[in-house]
């Protein structure tokens, strides 16, 4: 028993997969908040020709 407990706490193939989820995580976030912000300061742009239009 002690040996499975020490084989289970020395396995690091179930590190790979959690740094893998962490990145994606991290690089969604970035998208997101990136297609907010072009989006919001796009949607000021349009807003102002369209007024200096009319």
């Amino acid at each position: 028993m002690i040996n499975f407990l020490l084989t289970l706490c020395n396995d690091e193939e179930g590190q790979d997969i959690a740094e893998y989820a962490v990145m994606l995580a991290v690089i969604l976030v970035l998208v997101v908040g990136t297609i907010r912000l072009v989006g919001t300061n796009a949607n000021n742009v349009f807003s102002t020709v369209a007024s200096s239009v009319q």
